[in-house]
């Protein structure tokens, strides 16, 4: 890649980011697109959220990914906020325009594109999510974006959850959440055919954790999916327990690409080389775990 005078920039803020391997299928894209850009990451620290905007329309950032821990803080520095990124609660994609800085969700797009590859009814399939983060907010808006009439939802932690359905309320999606704790999860898994784990359990380098015991892996019906949003390892020890059982799996590689296709898309108004990327963040995904 030849950086010049006239290169255009996109980024991704958070902080830490030395784990992040945006700048790997991102910059691989730019480059088949033939598009003088280049995507950096920008390490940024919550105190200095706000003054970022002033500073990268400054020197002429086009736009930017938002990861951890600023997708919710970034609302309030935004002109414009989409309305599925309002429901969410949080902001991974961020554009500037004529008229300021614009902000969307794209986490969407990412989580729900390998489950429409897989033909279901979804209306008649009520989805398990393990966890109430972020990450937990986009699989519900996911979720009931492919129709899914009830969603289930545990979480570790009673305050935090209690808070998690507390920021549905007046929304569309009210009526269809329920709330559990991590103790009844062996009296849901019965019920559930779509089980996501959206928690940091089984994350490098605990790669020796499931958030799932063995008999609940057992227990699952043979027509479950099972959904790990984690990406590294790949797969995770869930996965490959439930693999081990036949059922059908699904890891955060292709959530992990997809969002950031839609969000190039959005910057450089083309399509994205999607299998590219995909095969680049592959790549170094087997360099990290080597």
């Amino acid at each position: 890649m030849k950086i010049t005078g006239k290169t255009k920039l996109l980024g991704i803020i958070g902080y830490p980011l030395e784990h992040s391997l945006s700048p790997v299928f991102q910059n691989q894209a730019l480059r088949a697109l033939g598009l003088d850009y280049v995507y950096v990451p920008f390490p940024v620290k919550q105190e200095n959220l706000k003054e970022v905007f002033q500073a990268f329309k400054a020197i002429g950032v086009r736009g930017f990914n938002v990861t951890i821990p600023h997708k919710e803080a970034v609302l309030s520095c935004l002109d414009h906020v989409s309305d599925k990124a309002r429901l969410i609660g949080a902001v991974n994609t961020v554009w500037l325009e004529k008229d300021g800085w614009h902000g969307t969700n794209t986490d969407i797009d990412g989580f729900i594109y390998p489950l429409l590859e897989i033909k279901r009814d979804w209306s008649h399939i009520t989805p398990l999510i393990l966890g109430n983060g972020g990450a937990a907010r986009a699989a519900v808006v996911g979720c009931a974006q492919l129709g899914c009439e009830k969603i289930t939802i545990v979480g570790r932690n009673p305050e935090k959850l209690t808070k998690f359905g507390l920021s549905w309320h007046n929304t569309p999606l009210q009526s269809r959440i329920s709330l559990h704790g991590w103790e009844e999860i062996p009296t849901l898994i019965p019920h559930s055919q779509l089980i996501v784990n959206t928690t940091p359990i089984g994350m490098y380098p605990h790669c020796q954790q499931s958030p799932l015991p063995p008999q609940a892996i057992e227990s699952l019906s043979p027509e479950t999916i099972v959904y790990d949003l984690i990406y590294n390892p790949r797969p995770t020890l869930l996965l490959r327990q439930a693999a081990a059982r036949g059922l059908t799996t699904i890891d955060g590689s292709d959530m992990l690409v997809k969002q950031g296709a839609v969000a190039l898309e959005i910057w450089v108004r083309q399509k994205a080389p999607l299998s590219l990327m995909r095969q680049s963040l592959l790549e170094a995904l087997d360099i990290k775990t080597e």
